[in-house]
């Protein structure tokens, strides 16, 4: 007599939840965070492959992208009075958005509004959006502003206290494809 058991895909989608602006998020958001991780990026003309370092607070966010190799290769900081972006040459450059200026430098869009929550598992609240669940109500798509936030893995296996972090997502829009693998969290008061 054989014996067997079905694996349940834990990333099988269950449930479907649409959220308009302004929406409770169903879990808590860190408002403070350091995160450590491999970014990979895939754009028409341009491409990134190397470390990144974020830190993120309330008011302000520093970005800093590494090659392979692990030079400098740009720094990114934003605050209430813009953003800045600091090249490797160095040269420094300024806008009021970092969408726009890691576009207008770098030839990729990073769009950072959202990506702060996203990379907690969750939607921007402030626009509509569409989010599929897994059996055990966690993230494993979101669509929303052009963007499809998939994630590929959790720190459940690796870290239970941060079981509800995403460690590997993907991001991708039409002319854009950028995977976040995350090393570290290191979540602040």
């Amino acid at each position: 007599m054989l014996a067997g058991c079905v694996l349940f895909d834990s990333r099988e989608v269950v449930t479907t939840i649409a959220t308009q602006p302004g929406e409770e998020i169903s879990k808590e958001v860190i408002a403070n965070f350091d995160l450590v991780g491999r970014v990979s990026v895939k754009a028409d003309k341009h491409g990134f492959s190397g470390g990144v370092r974020w830190q993120h607070t309330e008011i302000s966010d520093q970005i800093m992208l590494f090659s392979p190799l692990g030079q400098t290769v740009a720094q990114i900081e934003q605050g209430p009075e813009g953003v800045s972006l600091i090249t490797s040459e160095p040269e420094t450059y300024y806008a009021s958005n970092v969408e726009n200026l890691t576009e207008d430098v770098l030839g990729w869009r990073l769009p950072l509004s959202g990506l702060q929550f996203w990379v907690q598992g969750t939607h921007f609240p402030f626009t509509v959006s569409e989010k599929d669940l897994d059996r055990n109500g966690r993230t494993i798509a979101i669509r929303q502003n052009g963007w499809k936030i998939t994630y590929l893995d959790y720190f459940s296996q690796l870290i239970p206290a941060y079981n509800h972090l995403p460690r590997v997502l993907e991001l991708s829009r039409t002319d854009l494809k950028l995977k976040l693998v995350i090393d570290s969290w290191d979540i602040k008061d």
